[in-house]
Parts: structure tokens; sequence; C-alpha cells
């Protein structure tokens, strides 16, 4: 079964769902541009590896623990035997456990040199959030962004906190940034929402090089299709983070119309 959706599925932004999600559209992205880019060019699946707290643990949980008022002196005998406090009982908590997080993402390489040529990256949830996840993205960012290679950056997150740059004032759910090396600081920016349909672009060469297409929503139909997301998606709860609403209004009425609810 195909996504119903124009755009980008919001149900598949679930925490459970989009790290699988992100594994596999690299995947298909990959495959896709080899093919177009041989023989002057190839693409290769790069790996950025970085330690932090694990994101179950980041609140340290510790149950509620009623506390029991001592009854007023006048309530009880007026007596001087010493009574011992029962022993405390130990409480079960959770502590911040580190792990090694693992993001893939593409690297066009020319042929022969293996001189870096076009970085492709889709963020992950730790990306757009505080903490070592965007701290080691933006360190690979401005690698690329002040090196004379290009960069293209996908946004398939409503939540946490885009990526920064200069005079966008633009308020979207989604983005795709392409940015050549020979025209920084300027950069082209596509901005969409859940209600739009997800542009095309050109994926970003040496000048004068013949640029492949990227139709970024027919490859995630793909990745839908093969990897039976309609098995595992439930629409009749609310997507998972939360929609506006008018898009929740919009989705509800969308989905009803298919029979999905």
């Amino acid at each position: 079964m195909t996504s119903i959706f124009p755009g980008m599925n919001p149900y598949l932004e679930h925490p459970d769902l989009f790290p699988g999600l992100h594994h596999l559209l690299i995947s298909e992205i990959a495959r896709f541009l080899s093919p177009q880019l041989r023989p002057k060019y190839r693409v290769a699946v790069e790996v950025r590896t970085y330690e932090t707290i694990d994101d179950s643990s980041l609140l340290v949980g510790i149950p509620d623990v009623i506390v029991k008022s001592r009854k007023n002196i006048s309530e009880t005998k007026n007596t001087k035997v010493a009574v011992a406090t029962p022993a405390p009982k130990s409480v079960t908590v959770t502590v911040p456990m580190p792990i090694n997080i693992k993001e893939g993402y593409l690297e066009v390489k020319e042929v022969g040199t293996e001189k870096l040529i076009t970085t492709i990256e889709i963020l992950s949830p730790t990306n757009k959030r505080s903490g070592k996840g965007r701290e080691a993205y933006q360190e690979n960012r401005q690698q690329v962004l002040g090196s004379r290679s290009n960069l293209v950056e996908i946004d398939l997150l409503r939540k946490g906190e885009p990526m920064p740059m200069f005079g966008d004032n633009i308020e979207s759910d989604y983005r795709i940034l392409v940015c050549r090396g020979n025209r920084r600081p300027q950069a082209d920016l596509y901005a969409f929402n859940i209600q739009d349909i997800i542009p095309a672009f050109s994926l970003p060469l040496r000048a004068g090089d013949s640029e492949p297409v990227i139709d970024l929503k027919a490859l995630l139909n793909q990745v839908y299709e093969i990897y039976d997301y309609d098995l595992v998606i439930d629409y009749s709860q609310e997507p998972v983070p939360a929609l506006a609403k008018a898009d929740a209004a919009w989705i509800d009425e969308l989905l009803r119309d298919k029979r999905l609810r």
C-alpha cells in the first residue's frame, strides 16, 4: 500500500519509526543516485558516531514517596520510651546511560581523486535538540560549509530547532536546503508544510555536469511500500508529535475519505 499523503507522512516522524526511516531513505537515495553518477562520481554511505545519554534516561525518575507526618504529641501517650524510626526502604531510580549513536549520511566523491563533491544529510531528532547530537552534526556542517563542496540538508521533522541560516523568516514544517559551494553564502531553501507536495531538487555537482533530480516524495513512497509501513502505522490514532489544529482537521478528513478512520 502506498502512502496516501501528498507530501511527508507525519506518522513516519514517530520516535519509534523515524530512526529506521532515516537509515532506509539514506540507502534509497544512494541506490537511486549511483547509476546516474557513474563513472565520474560515486556515492558512499558514511557514518557519524558520537556518545550521548540514552534518550529514555534523560529524565532521572524517582517514584513518588508518600511522606506520613508524625502524630501530634498531644495525641500520643506521655512516655519517655524511645521508639526507633523504621529504616527507609529503597526506591527504584533510573540513571543516565552513555550510548553510542551512529548516524548515516551520503558523500558524493570524484572517482580517482576521492575529492568530496557533495554531502547529503537527513536530519535526525538528536540533530534538532541541544546536546551531543546537534554539536556533532553542526561540527560536520561547518566543515562542509567552510569548504568548496556542496551541501544538501533534508529536514523531515516538525519537532525541534531548525538549523541556523540568515535571512530566513519563513516558518515551515519541513525544509530542504541546497547549498552550492560556488554560491555561498547564498543557498536555495525549499520550505514546505504538511499539506504540500515535497519539492524535487537538483543534486549539485561540479559546474557544467548534468545534475540528477531527486524526487524525494517518490523515494519516500518506495521506502513506505517496500518496508510495509502501512502494517505498523495505526491511522486511527493521532500522529506523534501532535499536529496543529488545522492540519489535524485536514488529516482527519483525508483519512476518513480513504476509509482509514
